[in-house]
């Protein structure tokens, strides 16, 4: 798995797994599209609109939170 975040388009890819398929790319939305292939395997979600979408913390970076061991971590999108 792998999260990129490009600030001059303000967009979001998490990339789930690795293309070894042909995919079809979903607009669900005007900001989330998802890589699906045939049998229904989903590669990766691309949030349009990204800092919108992404949570935050005070400062403004995204939050990712381990509920498994009750921590958070703050990632520096640079």
């Amino acid at each position: 798995m792998g999260i990129t975040y490009d600030p001059r388009q303000n967009v979001a890819y998490i990339r789930l797994r690795e293309k070894r398929a042909e995919v079809e790319n979903l607009r669900i939305s005007d900001e989330l599209n998802i890589d699906l292939s045939l049998d229904g395997t989903v590669y990766g979600i691309e949030l349009l609109n990204a800092n919108e979408q992404l949570a935050l913390g005070a400062d403004g970076k995204p939050v990712l939170v381990d509920e498994a061991r009750g921590k958070t971590y703050e990632v520096a999108l640079s």
